[in-house]
């Protein structure tokens, strides 16, 4: 079988991207700032950020920022999308964001993970809690380490 030319390969590849995206990314981050928005305006927002201030503190952010987690357990893409939501409402600045990233990443998407890695992988539910408390432990490490350094 002859193989494919470079130009049929790179097309290929833009249209997975394109799939990819549009099926998968762009959705996450709809919703993300849908829910931020509707927990902004039914005042939610603002009483979670009194609720978990004192626990993001810690890490020297505001309470709000717990969304952005809650939305990175979810997927990457939410936790993104949650983050550039609050951004934008002027809920959190650059400090905040650079602090959080790193967490997005590391504890990014376990639900959805849960289900196409270990569930795949026939791994026993009865380890997911301690595979789970390992990426969130990673993530509040990080959380820790980009205070120190930003």
């Amino acid at each position: 079988m002859a193989s494919k030319s470079l130009p049929d390969t790179f097309v290929e590849g833009a249209k997975k991207g394109w799939t990819i995206w549009s099926t998968s990314t762009l959705p996450n981050v709809l919703m993300a700032f849908v829910i931020i928005r509707a927990l902004e305006v039914s005042g939610m927002l603002g009483l979670l950020g009194r609720i978990f201030g004192p626990v993001m503190a810690v890490f020297a952010l505001p309470g709000e920022a717990v969304m952005v987690l809650v939305g990175a357990f979810m997927s990457i893409g939410g936790g993104v999308g949650v983050a550039v939501g609050l951004y934008t409402a002027g809920t959190l600045d650059q400090t905040h964001v650079t602090i959080l990233l790193p967490a997005i990443f590391l504890m990014g998407g376990l639900i959805q993970f849960a289900g196409r890695c270990l569930g795949t992988a026939e791994v026993q539910q009865r380890y997911y809690p301690v595979l789970f408390a390992i990426c969130i432990a990673n993530a509040v490490i990080s959380m820790f380490i980009m205070r120190i350094f930003v």
